[in-house]
């Protein structure tokens, strides 16, 4: 259903692309903003994970500086089928993660210094499951799609006012100058709330296929509300400098309010939670939520090892246990 949603938003886009173009700057404009567009995105796309990466001033790490990380990352890889991707830490006290790269051969995992600190290591396994996901869904070429489209229409609007001066501006814009001036204005705004939607439903998916891999819901369930609760308390200030990289985060890193909310990247958390416990209890994974201890007892498993997907409510480790 979400792979559907998200072909019928993307269509929305192109048709959306192709009115604007049409009445706004005709063929030609319609051509050279596609075309711009086009490269802009694939420089992106196939330097974006060094760029994001950089300005979130991430650190790589292996198997000897952070072995109970990357154990659990190659693990969890496995499960899900997929090549071992880069880890990267990121210097922040705001609990929160993502996924990067142009495909699986080329992915990266980053965490924040706060999630490692802050989350019990099942929740943390649902938080990596959850960026595997996206890398598993190609969920990084999909949103490139999208900015393209988006892009496009953006220049169109640009272009606008350009071809609004020509002579033959009244067959170029069949809705008059007004009419035109309003496709300027409305379609780049429709267009990213199109992109947003695509956003919203990716994250729908990668939470589903991240509590397959992990093979418990409601240890992705539980890491959620508790990175809602504590990131909305903290600031992480490279998201604050670089807006556009929100929608990469399993939880919003940035500040939210007031209209703010139209423009939202993520799904609302307890909509995402509730689709996890009626996952859970679909496929009888779990105790209910309810029922959850407060604070989990101390660890009993081998460290670095994915916790048994038949356990309801599993260890946990020491807190910030990777930097020893």
């Amino acid at each position: 259903m979400n792979l559907v949603k998200t072909g019928l938003l993307l269509a929305a886009m192109t048709a959306l692309f192709l009115a604007a173009g049409f009445l706004i700057g005709g063929e030609g404009g319609l051509l050279i903003a596609l075309l711009l567009a086009l490269a802009m995105n694939a420089f992106a796309w196939w330097n974006s994970d060094k760029m994001v990466l950089r300005m979130h001033e991430a650190q790589v790490v292996s198997r000897a500086s952070a072995p109970e990380l990357w154990d659990m990352v190659a693990e969890l890889a496995r499960r899900a089928h997929l090549p071992m991707p880069a880890v990267y830490v990121i210097p922040s006290d705001q609990p929160n993660a993502f996924a990067t790269g142009r495909d699986p051969q080329h992915a990266a995992v980053a965490v924040t210094t706060g999630i490692l600190e802050t989350l019990p290591r099942e929740e943390l396994a649902g938080v990596i499951a959850h960026e595997l996901a996206h890398i598993k869904n190609r969920d990084t070429l999909i949103m490139t799609v999208a900015a393209t489209i988006a892009g496009a229409i953006g220049m169109l609007a640009n272009f606008g006012f350009l071809f609004a001066g020509s002579r033959d501006s009244e067959n170029r814009h069949p809705l008059g100058a007004v009419g035109a001036l309003l496709v300027m204005i409305l379609a780049p705004l429709a267009a990213t709330l199109v992109q947003l939607a695509i956003s919203r439903t990716r994250e729908y998916a990668a939470d589903r296929l991240g509590a397959e891999i992990c093979g418990q819901p409601l240890w992705l369930a539980r890491a959620l509300e508790r990175i809602e609760a504590i990131a909305s308390n903290r600031i992480m200030p490279s998201a604050e400098h670089h807006p556009a990289t929100a929608h990469l985060f399993i939880v919003n890193p940035l500040r939210m309010g007031g209209i703010d909310n139209l423009f939202r990247t993520h799904p609302p958390t307890e909509s995402r939670v509730a689709a996890l416990v009626e996952l859970a209890r679909a496929t009888g994974r779990g105790a209910p939520l309810e029922a959850r201890p407060r604070r989990p007892g101390p660890a009993t498993r081998r460290r670095g090892s994915v916790p048994d997907s038949g356990s309801a409510s599993g260890s946990v480790w020491q807190r910030n246990p990777w930097n020893r």
